[in-house]
């Protein structure tokens, strides 16, 4: 199908090949696929650059709108893959708008700054149990509210109770960086803990069930090694002890209590509809929309938030974006390149299961490391379609290439848009973190626990076939 896309779209006119011989028909038609691979590639990296550099702040969703425009006004993809593509993403980026619309409305409750002071005080002065404590929340809030909530709502409280302890800049770094790191390292459970599997899980129509049945178990392995990995690395720079009396009381950090409780019946009446979008069909759009409008409503009447300025503060740029960056993937397809990833993730099946799930997800972690995890899940999810493997090799191929495109990111800055908006919200609050600091973190603290994940999910998967 695609080589048939990509041969009607470079086909030469029929006056050209007048008194040519056949060879040479041949010659100027592969030239002709050729270029349109070369220019498929241009597009999708000259995107790429302008998402991830964002030059005078330009938004991501017109630089993802921006490529869309080119591929079609050069015919390396037709208005058809345009309808496509909307079909796949629209229920992915719906959803997590509503998701970060619901974080939004529970961070101006106190809702996240109340567990982190929880988890503060119950540690008792200990430092190394904090610091255990703070990459437990981030893994729960990860896990309910995505990989960008726990990223970029919790690192700056997290930032602001250890620099209420006095402690140093080199001490506080730890706590910074587990913030990060383990947001999105432990952000695989649930289809809606990163805009990854919801894509991932829209495409190959896994349930929300099924997908939480899979992944909850690598997700711990996760959990474990990046809480190893992370007390390893940064187990000299731990402090010891630390003063609690310095930190406020967790009910001071609720805007409403009532509000508050209220927000435990709405979250889980949440899970519950989460749990129905697989039993009744039911898109998890829907369901977080309509648990978003209710928050929306609920803060509104208790004067906790100006529902409109949340609204026009979520992400709606992401809606434009996988919408943009999925028709420019698409353009990698129609050329044949996701093909030829296709035929590279056949051949490491030939080694068996494990072999592919390794191959699998480092393959999506290095690619998610220098070309951003968000077109790395689209082409993956692509390439595994085109080589029409099914069963237990597909799940695996599947799972794989999520926990890859989940993990990967943390190699480099640009992996991932939740880290280089992480980098600029600590820049905003005065702290630099340099590309180079950060790559020589992320590729130790990554590799061994991708490792572990991966392994973890075929042991697992050899229990729920």
């Amino acid at each position: 199908m695609a080589g048939t896309a990509s041969a009607c779209r470079v086909s030469v006119p029929a006056s050209a090949y007048v008194g040519s011989s056949h060879s040479d028909k041949t010659l100027r038609l592969r030239i002709g696929i050729n270029n349109m691979v070369y220019l498929a590639v241009a597009i999708f990296l000259l995107t790429l650059t302008f998402v991830i550099w964002q030059p005078k702040g330009l938004s991501i969703g017109w630089s993802a709108l921006g490529g869309a425009v080119l591929v079609l006004l050069f015919r390396v993809v037709s208005l058809h893959d345009v309808v496509e593509v909307t079909r796949i993403v629209w229920d992915a980026t719906l959803a997590f708008v509503a998701i970060i619309i619901i974080s939004t409305i529970l961070d101006k409750v106190g809702f996240f700054e109340w567990a982190a002071l929880k988890m503060a005080h119950a540690a008792g002065g200990n430092g190394q149990k904090v610091f255990l404590f703070v990459t437990v929340l981030g893994a729960m809030v990860a896990a309910f509210f995505a990989n960008d909530g726990a990223a970029l709502i919790l690192t700056p409280i997290v930032l602001e109770k250890v620099r209420l302890l006095k402690f140093d800049p080199k001490r506080m770094l730890p706590f910074i960086m587990a913030s990060g790191f383990i947001a999105d390292t432990t952000s695989l459970p649930l289809v809606v803990s990163n805009l990854v599997n919801i894509v991932s899980a829209d495409f190959f129509h896994i349930g929300f069930l099924d997908y939480a049945l899979h992944m909850i178990v690598p997700d711990l392995f996760s959990f474990v090694a990046s809480v190893i990995m992370l007390f390893l690395f940064f187990r000299r720079d731990i402090p010891k002890v630390y003063d609690p009396a310095q930190l406020s009381s967790p009910r001071d950090a609720l805007a409403h209590e009532g509000m508050f409780r209220i927000s435990w019946a709405i979250l889980g009446a949440l899970l519950l509809g989460y749990i129905a979008t697989q039993l009744f069909h039911i898109p998890v759009s829907l369901v977080a929309g309509v648990i978003a409008i209710v928050f929306l409503i609920t803060g509104s009447r208790t004067g906790v938030i100006q529902p409109w300025r949340v609204i026009r503060e979520a992400p709606w740029a992401i809606v434009v974006f996988s919408i943009g960056m999925y028709v420019v993937v698409y353009g990698l397809r129609d050329a044949g390149l996701t093909t030829v990833l296709g035929h590279l993730i056949t051949a490491s099946t030939l080694a068996g299961g494990y072999a592919a799930t390794l191959g699998m997800g480092f393959i999506a972690a290095i690619l998610s490391s220098v070309m951003n995890n968000m077109p790395t899940v689209m082409i993956d999810a692509l390439a595994i379609h085109s080589t029409h493997i099914s069963g237990m090799m597909q799940q695996a191929l599947v799972y794989a290439n999520v926990i890859g495109s989940d993990l990967g990111p943390k190699i480099t800055p640009i992996g991932s848009l939740a880290t280089l908006l992480w980098l600029h919200v600590l820049g905003k609050k005065g702290i630099r973190i340099s590309w180079g600091q950060y790559f020589k973190t992320g590729i130790v603290l990554t590799l061994p626990v991708l490792f572990v994940t991966l392994s973890g999910l075929y042991l697992w998967m050899q229990f729920v076939q």
